[in-house]
């Protein structure tokens, strides 16, 4: 069997077999999510189940691959996420608190020298990126944790969005004989997908910020190993094709709440899925949508790899001019009312 087969299979084993005791060991630590006017489940809930996830991807990783200075450096960064994941699950940390853990995560990766150094421009010449690199890997990182966190509103949206996106990044990786990006996209696929069968409407329980923070942590830290092995632009279009709807989402979030008026960081009720649920759609059928949607762009991704430059330009652009349209036609963009707190 291929060592990425070996690394899915103990990763969606260990986390759906954990994920019932994270449930009880959550219930027992009074990590519950309480309903509010923002939320969709009416209900206490427990969250902190990226307990599992992580649990699930750190097995498979040390089962399937040799741990060199930029896996330790991986699992260490995502092994401080996950800490930071922790405290806000139980505490509540202030949005600045949590940016400022977030930052740290990032820098443990660049402690171990896993950076984005250089890109490729359009003609095909490398641009180094000298000074500029550490800020550059910090933003990205940062970023999409952050993207994969403030999708986490419908059971099982982050899990499968997360899932499609890593089996996505894994079939690059395999196309272009990038094993070790192979296995842990493999890992964190198989991990997000067995804590799945537990999150999935009606939710037994949630990820938390646990889950969701580490999710987009890996997924950003796994393409800059990524950079390293291949033309570097390919591999951060891809996860940012890949993960195009919560990213998306979060640009017209920002958008939304910059032309209203309202701080950035201050939460609504204008995010897809919470428009697609006021449309009539059940929980279910919101979160069946967007993994289609998601799945889309997974294969979009994949097509960008094998098209020389114009025509990914296109499909990039058409990506974005469908995206707009579709966010005027649903209303993402409208005004709405601050509630809650993420």
């Amino acid at each position: 069997m291929q060592t990425y087969l070996v690394a899915f299979t103990i990763a969606l084993a260990v986390a759906y077999f954990i994920t019932p005791k994270v449930k009880y060991l959550a219930i027992k630590a009074g990590a519950m999510d309480a309903p509010d006017a923002r939320k969709v489940h009416t209900k206490p809930i427990p969250r902190m189940g990226g307990l599992a996830i992580y649990a699930g991807f750190v097995l498979a990783v040390l089962a399937s691959m040799h741990v060199s200075r930029e896996i330790l450096g991986l699992l260490l960064g995502g092994t401080t996420i996950l800490i930071v994941g922790i405290i806000d699950d139980m505490r509540q940390l202030p949005p600045k608190v949590k940016l400022l853990g977030q930052i740290l995560a990032a820098c443990v990766l660049i402690l171990f020298n896993v950076r984005i150094d250089w890109l490729t421009n359009p003609f095909g010449d490398m641009l180094y990126l000298d000074y500029f690199a550490i800020p550059l890997t910090i933003l990205w990182v940062v970023g999409l944790t952050n993207t994969v966190n403030l999708i986490d509103g419908l059971d099982g949206l982050a899990a499968g969005v997360s899932t499609i996106a890593s089996i996505t990044i894994l079939m690059v990786a395999l196309q272009q004989d990038f094993w070790s990006v192979a296995i842990l996209t493999a890992a964190l696929a198989g991990s997000a997908l067995g804590f799945l069968q537990h999150n999935f409407n009606p939710a037994k329980i949630f990820m938390g910020d646990t889950g969701s923070m580490f999710l987009g942590y890996m997924l950003a830290a796994i393409s800059v190993i990524g950079t390293v092995k291949s033309a570097a632009t390919i591999a951060l279009v891809v996860p940012i094709v890949a993960l195009g709807l919560p990213i998306m989402d979060t640009a017209f979030a920002i958008i939304r709440r910059y032309m209203n008026g309202r701080p950035i960081f201050k939460p609504d009720k204008g995010h897809l899925h919470h428009r697609l649920l006021e449309m009539g759609l059940s929980q279910k059928q919101a979160v069946l949508l967007m993994y289609v949607i998601s799945g889309c762009l997974g294969l979009s991704a994949i097509v960008l790899t094998e098209v020389n430059l114009g025509y990914a330009s296109l499909i990039i652009m058409g990506l974005i001019v469908v995206a707009f349209l579709g966010a005027r036609k649903i209303g993402v963009l409208k005004t709405t009312k601050s509630v809650g707190s993420h």
